[in-house]
C-alpha cells in the first residue's frame, strides 16, 4: 500500500482500534490485514489490539462471566457423570447376558447330549427286533435295559427343549449385540467430551499469556 504514508501512524492505529473495538475486525481479518504490507503488519501486532481481542473472549473482573463459566463447567460434568453411569449400567447389562448365554448354552449342550444317548437308546431298541449276533444283541439289550425313562416321549421333550434353548439363545445374542453397540456409541460420547474448553478453567483466575494466545490465534487463521 504506497498511500499510507499520506496518513501518519496514529490515524491508522486509531483505524484499527475501532475495527478491533466495534467487533468489525476480528482476529482473522486482523491477520489478514497484517499480511499486507510492513507498515500494517508492524500496528497490527501492538499488544493493545490483541488485549482489547481477548477480553471479549476473556472478560476480567466480570462477575456473570465467572458464573455463567461456573454454570457451564457444572453442567458439563453433570452430562460426564451422565455418559459414565450410563456405560455402568450397560457393562452390568452385558455381564448379565454373558451369564445367561453361558447357562443356556450349558443347558442346550446337556440336552444334545441327553438326546443323543436317547436316540442310541431307541435304535438299539428298533436293532433287538431283527436277528444279529448275540454279544451284539447283549449290548444293544443292555443300553435299552439301563434306560429308565420312555424313549419316544423323552425324545419329544428334549428336542422341544433344544428348540426353546435355541431360541432363547438367539435372543440372549440379539440383546448382547445390541447392547455393545450401545456401549460403543457411549464410550464414543464420553471420548468425545474429555475435551471440553471448560475443564481447563478449573473455576479459577488464570492469569493469560496474551503474547502466546496471540501468536496461537495467528497460527489457527494460517
Amino acid at each position: 500500500m504506497r498511500d499510507m504514508s499520506v496518513l501518519p501512524d496514529e490515524i491508522w492505529r486509531r483505524i484499527l482500534e475501532i475495527g478491533v473495538e466495534s467487533s468489525s475486525l476480528s482476529y482473522k481479518d486482523l491477520c489478514c490485514v497484517s499480511i499486507s504490507c510492513r507498515p500494517l503488519y508492524r500496528l497490527s501486532n501492538e499488544d493493545s489490539l490483541w488485549s482489547t481481542l481477548l477480553t471479549f473472549d476473556f472478560p476480567i473482573n466480570d462477575p456473570s462471566f465467572e458464573r455463567d463459566r461456573s454454570r457451564k463447567f457444572a453442567a458439563h460434568r453433570r452430562a460426564v457423570l451422565r455418559i459414565e453411569s450410563q456405560i455402568f449400567e450397560i457393562s452390568a447389562k452385558l455381564q448379565d447376558l454373558r451369564l445367561q448365554l453361558i447357562e443356556e448354552t450349558k443347558r442346550i449342550e446337556a440336552t444334545v447330549a441327553e438326546l443323543s444317548n436317547l436316540e442310541k437308546v431307541r435304535q438299539a431298541s428298533v436293532a433287538l427286533n431283527v436277528w444279529q449276533p448275540e454279544i451284539i444283541r447283549g449290548s444293544q439289550k443292555q443300553i435299552v435295559e439301563q434306560c429308565v425313562v420312555p424313549v419316544d416321549s423323552r425324545i419329544a421333550a428334549l428336542k422341544m427343549e433344544r428348540k426353546l434353548c435355541e431360541q432363547q439363545i438367539a435372543v440372549f445374542d440379539k440383546a448382547y449385540k445390541d447392547q455393545k453397540q450401545r456401549l460403543h456409541a457411549a464410550k464414543k460420547q464420553l471420548e468425545s467430551m474429555k475435551y471440553h474448553p471448560l475443564q481447563d478453567y478449573r473455576l479459577k483466575r488464570i492469569k493469560v499469556d496474551q503474547s502466546n494466545i496471540k501468536k496461537k490465534l495467528k497460527k489457527c487463521s494460517n
